[in-house]
């Protein structure tokens, strides 16, 4: 079953997609299209987009401005929505037929429940009484069911060399092994590199 959204590969894009890439790689360039591409596909499309960055400093909160603001530029109607830690219970909330959810990214969100910044307040609503292994559970079970189409964005980070501290290390396992969970899932995966994608599956 294919589905009606086509971004500007040739291939139509699938209900769900997994875009994986180092810093500025252009994954989420390449999510944002899909997402502009799904809205001028048909009238009474939404799009929501996932965030799941915080604050937690002086230059985090610019380069999240800044990135709001090219995203408001470039897909002009695409609402966003906060899920730091609450990520499952976000999608599963926002995803409709005719609405297409960006998640964005992957890697901050487990960031936020492995190594969370000191002093950050999540707030009640986005720090449910779950372990790491339930919410991520819970969020490959959403991700499946959605009934709308879902682009999903994390980092790839195993190319590098072995992280010499074990909470890093533990870190990047968690990461590979989350990668590859959400791969399974999704019915597309695109590597990216230098902007351009490389389709995995």
């Amino acid at each position: 079953m294919t589905s009606p959204m086509q971004p500007s590969a040739p291939a139509l894009l699938p209900w769900q997609e997994l875009i994986l890439g180092g810093q500025k790689s252009g994954k989420t360039r390449r999510a944002e299209q899909a997402a502009r591409t799904w809205l001028d596909g048909a009238p009474g499309r939404e799009a929501v987009y996932l965030a799941t960055g915080q604050a937690w400093d002086a230059e985090m909160r610019q380069r999240i401005q800044r990135h709001q603001d090219d995203r408001a530029a470039r897909v002009p109607g695409m609402r966003t929505q906060e899920a730091p830690r609450a990520l499952a219970q976000a999608l599963q909330a926002c995803s409709q037929p005719q609405t297409l959810v960006v998640v964005d990214c992957l890697t901050l969100w487990l960031t936020h429940w492995m190594m969370p910044m000191e002093g950050v307040d999540f707030g009640a609503d986005q720090a449910p009484a779950q372990d790491w292994s339930a919410q991520r559970a819970l969020f490959l079970e959403v991700l499946a069911a959605c009934p709308g189409p879902v682009v999903v964005v994390g980092n790839e980070i195993g190319l590098g060399v072995i992280p010499m501290g074990r909470e890093v290390r533990a870190f990047v396992d968690a990461l590979g092994s989350l990668n590859q969970d959400v791969a399974q899932v999704c019915r597309h995966v695109t590597l990216m590199a230098a902007g351009l994608p490389l389709q995995l599956k």
